[in-house]
């Protein structure tokens, strides 16, 4: 899905100028409500909203106006994502003339009609991520003997486009006009439908002065310059493994992802920048570029980075999007989640591919090089511009959790994901980014936890599982699920993070050893995942959650310079109490 980027100084929309009392795009503003901007896709829009509104409101408004739907928009507010949707603008803390970045989703999809001189005619969809070569075979698909592949080449404002241009930045601007030009001739219109582009191709009867319409359709499409002779694909690149620790075996499942994703840009097959999320993300192709490998995340582009491509603001005191956690951290916060995720017979091994229990996708830092990511001075193959960041291999999906109703998915595929996500205290678990698969024995839906970058964060403050109202959370764990949470070691677990080069800072470390501590004492007490979820999760914006009281408490309970030991075992204490609550008195668990 492609982002409406926002602009990182906004130009002010003359409308902006007019005095108080003006009515903005969304609605007049009366003396009871705020004004603030939206900044979106490079301009500022005013817009009055209501210190009591909801933010699920400020969205649907949005939707209203914009036609942006409420799922697809991300609000950003001074480097703070505002994700909870029923809090309120006040509790918010928003104020009179603050500025509000919207990112969009939009359409993910672009439609293509082919029309022949026959009057025939066939459609099909592409993903705009995809590259100019993946249409054309397409198209010569589609048209079976119409044209051949060979046949075809793209021009955009007489420029060729090379096989390994993405769509989606080639149609940027409702204006913009894609040329098909079959050499032994075509004819080509694009135009506007809503949020997609529809491409006409309408074939020259060739038995019809054939040689005169090729020359005459050269000329059109090329305006008047010449032919440029298609240039040797560029070879530059780099990309390997980061390994701070030479005692470090790589997995072979590790080896053959970085092998894949090697050949593929040995191939030539550049990597694709996703249109979805708020950092830089890049789908890397195999050498036959018919499908995608692995996915790729700098740790300079991710939100409120240095080289971010979505245009939101850098952050000002290194907090990222979620409260307790640093930008340029996500992409060993990435890897952290898969390195965690044993699978159900202990650690993981060396030699073989057994999945972890939750099924996070393997994932490595790497070393990558290449003019395909986001360069903002420029790009030269030199080692100022060599990146850093996560390498997880790519899971074939049939789309998130988002796209169906949650009803259908198995309990344990639930649990498993809850396991994972109260254990790592997730700050940004939600249906978007949970895939969705299927068994290729049974057909039976398998679930995919990706996109870690905001786990096991400093503080429990901006928790969040989506997973949370399903049905499946107030169904009780299986004996399996219960003997694998029993086998936890939070102290093993930090020890094997440094072990891979991540010394943990030691907010974090508390966080694991605390998240661990209540899932293993919630499942002694018979706790659901609804249960140890709630414990763990804000109820709203301004009220803390139990967890972060029990550590409040604690600390309050023991004299400063106390060893971690003790102030652990104070929480543990204090915990046995609360939980003991939320079994005896469901409904005082929470006061």
């Amino acid at each position: 899905m492609s982002i409406a980027s926002v602009a990182l100084s906004p130009v002010l929309e003359e409308s902006l100028c007019f005095p108080r009392s003006f009515t903005s795009l969304y609605g007049p503003c009366s003396s009871e409500s705020i004004l603030v901007y939206l900044a979106v896709a490079g301009s500022v829009v005013p817009m009055c909203v209501m210190e009591s509104d909801s933010i699920a409101l400020v969205k649907l408004r949005i939707q209203n106006h914009k036609g942006f739907f409420v799922k697809n928009q991300k609000l950003v507010c001074e480097g703070r994502e505002l994700a909870r949707n029923n809090t309120s603008v006040r509790d918010y803390g928003l104020s009179e003339g603050i500025v509000l970045h919207l990112v969009v989703k939009l359409s993910d999809l672009q439609a293509i009609t082919v029309r022949t001189v026959c009057g025939k005619e066939f459609e099909f969809q592409v993903e705009r991520n995809r590259n100019v070569g993946y249409v054309k075979q397409q198209i010569a698909k589609k048209g079976k003997g119409f044209v051949d592949l060979k046949d075809q080449e793209l021009l955009c404002d007489g420029e060729e486009l090379e096989d390994q241009r993405v769509i989606n930045d080639i149609c940027k601007n409702n204006d913009a006009v894609i040329h098909l030009l079959v050499r032994k001739s075509a004819k080509v219109r694009v135009k506007r439908i809503e949020k997609d582009f529809v491409v006409s191709i309408e074939a020259l009867n060739l038995k019809e002065k054939g040689a005169g319409v090729r020359e005459h359709q050269w000329g059109a499409l090329s305006g008047g310059r010449p032919v440029i002779e298609r240039m040797p694909l560029q070879r530059d690149f780099l990309l390997k493994p980061l390994i701070v620790n030479a005692k470090i075996e790589l997995p072979i499942v590790i080896k053959d992802l970085i092998k894949s994703t090697f050949d593929g840009l040995m191939s030539g097959n550049e990597p694709i920048r996703s249109s979805e999320g708020s950092g830089g993300a890049y789908f890397m192709q195999d050498s036959s570029a018919q499908k995608y490998v692995s996915v790729f995340k700098p740790i300079d582009e991710e939100p409120m980075a240095v080289n971010n491509p979505r245009g939101l603001p850098l952050s000002l005191d290194g907090e990222g999007l979620k409260k307790g956690t640093r930008v340029g951290e996500g992409a060993l916060r990435e890897v952290a989640a898969y390195i965690l995720d044993h699978p159900r017979s202990g650690r993981r091994s060396y030699c073989y591919r057994e999945k972890g229990f939750a099924g996070v996708p393997p994932t490595v830092m790497v070393k990558c090089l290449h003019r395909g990511f986001n360069h903002p001075n420029g790009f030269e193959c030199a080692a100022k511009n060599v990146k850093i960041g996560s390498l997880q291999m790519f899971v074939k999906n049939n789309g998130s959790c988002e796209d169906m109703g949650p009803r259908a998915f198995p309990v344990d595929e639930v649990h498993k994901i809850s396991v994972l996500d109260i254990r790592l205290a997730n700050a940004d678990r939600h249906a978007g980014n949970i895939l969705i698969s299927k068994d290729h024995e049974d057909g039976q839906i398998v679930l995919i936890p990706i996109d870690h970058g905001y786990c096991l964060p400093e503080n429990f403050e901006d928790c969040t599982f989506d997973w949370l109202y399903w049905p499946q959370a107030k169904e009780p764990y299986s004996p399996d699920t219960i003997d694998y949470i029993k086998s936890m070691d939070a102290e093993q677990d930090i020890e094997l993070l440094k072990f891979h080069g991540w010394h943990i800072p030691p907010e974090c470390a508390r966080t694991l050893r605390i998240s661990t501590m209540l899932l293993k004492k919630g499942v002694e007490g018979g706790l659901t995942p609804f249960a140890i979820g709630s414990i763990m999760c804000r109820e709203t914006l301004k009220k803390e959650s139990v967890i972060e009281q029990i550590v409040q408490e604690a600390s309050e309970a023991v004299l400063p310079g106390t060893t971690e030991a003790a102030f652990l075992e104070s929480v543990s204490l204090i915990m046995d109490r609360r939980i003991a609550a939320s079994i005896s008195y469901p409904h005082k668990a929470k006061q």
